[in-house]
């Protein structure tokens, strides 16, 4: 690939994501979004955040592992149960990189 092709292709991308994120704010005033639409993107958020962590769990060196010897397994396993518990962000994360750093100590 070119570097002209390349520069091209990240500008498309870039303008791309901008036009979908824009256009919810330059819908014209009297437009009202359809409530099963607004219910859906509720869960956007939560897809994007699973899809962000779950290959980095399950996939820690590129291949699926589901072993005890994958660490961030186990701590992303302490995390969401802390997360469950007690709905605190910053008690997650805490929780979860103390797990990870102490089984990649451990193991």
């Amino acid at each position: 690939m070119s570097n002209i092709t390349l520069i091209l292709t990240i500008i498309g991308m870039g303008v791309i994501t901008f036009a979908i994120r824009v256009s919810f704010f330059l819908l014209p005033e009297g437009v009202q979004l359809p409530e099963r639409l607004l219910r859906a993107l509720r869960y956007v958020p939560a897809a994007v955040l699973s899809a962000i962590i779950a290959p980095e769990l399950l996939l820690p060196s590129g291949a699926f592992d589901l072993s005890l010897g994958n660490e961030r397994l186990l701590a992303g396993l302490v995390a969401i149960l802390v997360a469950w518990r007690t709905r605190n962000v910053l008690l997650t994360v805490i929780a979860g990189m103390g797990a990870l750093w102490a089984l990649q100590a451990l193991i």
